[in-house]
C-alpha cells in the first residue's frame, strides 16, 4: 500500500509519512502533537484519537536529520491481504487560506467535489480468484461523475466473486461514528482530508464470530448428516477456502454442502439476534474437505458460487459488524481551528454513506 499512500512501511508496524513542505508538514505535525499531546483533557480530541492512526511522534533517519518523518500506527498490519481505499472527504479541497490560483487548481482536479462531496484518491483490492491485487490510481476517482460513483465505490468490495456487503456494512457503521463525531464539535474544520478504509481480502482470515448459541437454538436445529456419514453440528468449524499461492481454490464439495447450508440458512433467517458460532478456518478432515482437489475459478460452477456466496457476502444483518474492517481518518496538512460545524464534510460523510447504503440495498 505504500504506492497508494505515500509512505513507507516500518517493520515494527508503523508507517513513516515524511512531513510535507511548510506550512503543511509543520500544520500536520501540530494537529497529531494537539491530539496525542499526553496531557490533553479535552473530551473531543480524545475521542477523535478513536478514528486516526496513533500517533508516536515524529522520526529523522541518522544519515539525514532534517528529514522528518511522521511515526503512525500502519493500519494495514493486521490484515492477510487487506483491501485499501483512500477517499477525500469535504466540499471544498482548499482550505480558506488558499490562493486564487490554488482554488482554481483544485476545483479543476475534480468540479464535482462541491455536489458529491467526496473523491476516490485511489484504491487496492484483492481479488480471491487470481490471488492478486488490483489498483487503481487517482485518474480513475476522477471519472467517477454522480451517475457512476456509487459503481465506482462498489469495484472496492468486489473481490472477483461477490460483492462484500458484510465489509460494506461494517464500513457504513464506522463512517456514522466519526459522522456523530463531526456533528458534535465546532473546533475544527478539515479540507483535503481522507478518509482510508481498509478490510480483509482473504478467505482465509473470513471468520465469523457469533457468541453463545442457546441451548434452545442448540435443540431447535436438527444434526445436519453429510455425504461422508459424519453428523456435523452447526457449530463445527468449516473449511470452507483455502487460496493457495498458485491462485487456485483449494476444495473439493461434498453433496451435503448445499443441504447444510439450506439449514444454516434456515436457522438464522428465522431468529432476528441468532448467534450461531459458524468459524471459516482450517479443518484437517479429509472426508468433508479433500484439499489436495484443485479447483480452478472455471471449475467453479453454478453449484458452488452460490455456497461460498452464501458464506462469505450474503450474511445476516446481525453480524456484519464483526467484519474485519478499519475505517480511519488520515492526511491532516489542513486543519484549522473553527468556530462552526464543518458543514462540507460533514455533507461529503453524509452522501458517502447514502452511496455506500444504495450499493448495500441493491
Amino acid at each position: 500500500n505504500a504506492s497508494l499512500l505515500g509512505i513507507l512501511q516500518h517493520p515494527d508496524g508503523t508507517v513513516l509519512k515524511q512531513l510535507q513542505p511548510p506550512p503543511r508538514g509543520p500544520r500536520e505535525q501540530e494537529f497529531y502533537n494537539k491530539v496525542y499531546d499526553s496531557d490533553c483533557c479535552d473530551s473531543i480530541l480524545l475521542e477523535l484519537r478513536d478514528y486516526l492512526p496513533k500517533y508516536f511522534g515524529v522520526w529523522s533517519p541518522p544519515t539525514a536529520p532534517n528529514d522528518t518523518y511522521l511515526k503512525l500506527e500502519d493500519v494495514t498490519r493486521k490484515f492477510n491481504k487487506p483491501c485499501i481505499m483512500d477517499v477525500k472527504i469535504g466540499q471544498k479541497s482548499y482550505d480558506p487560506y488558499a490562493s486564487a490560483e490554488k482554488i482554481q487548481q483544485q476545483v479543476s482536479k475534480y468540479p464535482l467535489m462541491e455536489e458529491i462531496g467526496f473523491l476516490v484518491l485511489g484504491m487496492r483490492v484483492y481479488h480471491v480468484s487470481s490471488d492478486s491485487y488490483e489498483t487503481q490510481n487517482q485518474h480513475y476517482g476522477r471519472s467517477l461523475t454522480k451517475e457512476t460513483v456509487k459503481d465506482g465505490i462498489s469495484k472496492f468490495f468486489h473481490n472477483g466473486y461477490c460483492l462484500r456487503k458484510d465489509a460494506i456494512a461494517a464500513s457504513i457503521q464506522k463512517i456514522e461514528k466519526i459522522l456523530e463525531w463531526f456533528e458534535g464539535q465546532k473546533q475544527l474544520n478539515f479540507y483535503a482530508s481522507s478518509l482510508l478504509f481498509v478490510y480483509e481480502g482473504s478467505c482465509q482470515a473470513t471468520t465469523v464470530r457469533l457468541s453463545d448459541v442457546t441451548l434452545a437454538e442448540k435443540r431447535g436445529v436438527p444434526k445436519a448428516l453429510l455425504s461422508g456419514g459424519d453428523i456435523l453440528e452447526y457449530n463445527n468449524n468449516i473449511h470452507v477456502i483455502n487460496s493457495t499461492e498458485n491462485g487456485k481454490i483449494e476444495a473439493s464439495v461434498s453433496k451435503g454442502l448445499s443441504k447444510f447450508y439450506a439449514l444454516h440458512k434456515k436457522a438464522y433467517s428465522k431468529r432476528h439476534h441468532s448467534q450461531l458460532s459458524l468459524k471459516v478456518e482450517n479443518l484437517e478432515q479429509d472426508n468433508m474437505w479433500k484439499s489436495s482437489t484443485c479447483i480452478t475459478q472455471e471449475h467453479l460452477n453454478g453449484n458452488v458460487i452460490p455456497q461460498l456466496e452464501k458464506v462469505f457476502c450474503h450474511m445476516p444483518a446481525e453480524i456484519k459488524e464483526s467484519a474485519n474492517v478499519e475505517v480511519r481518518m488520515i492526511d491532516f496538512a489542513h486543519v484549522f481551528p473553527s468556530n462552526t460545524k464543518d458543514e462540507g464534510y460533514i455533507y461529503g460523510l453524509k452522501n458517502l454513506i447514502t452511496v455506500l447504503q444504495n450499493i448495500l440495498d441493491n
